[in-house]
């Protein structure tokens, strides 16, 4: 795996950092999956989106079941 830097401006970064935090995940990982998003069919593109969301709030489920 590699790691690169980026130059961001500052309202932009915080407005990400923002979203990352409502979302409850860190920062690298929403830029991840934005990258993977633009990168995968769309099709793919939604099943990820659909087993992330699925593993994240999978202790939910199970309280409310």
């Amino acid at each position: 795996m590699q790691t690169i830097t980026i130059t961001i401006p500052d309202d932009r970064l915080h407005k990400l950092q923002e979203t990352a935090k409502i979302l409850g995940v860190s920062l690298e990982a929403l830029l991840l999956a934005g990258a993977e998003n633009l990168l995968a069919p769309p099709e793919a593109s939604f099943e990820n989106a659909m087993e992330y969301v699925l593993k994240k709030n999978a202790e939910l489920y199970q309280k409310l079941a």
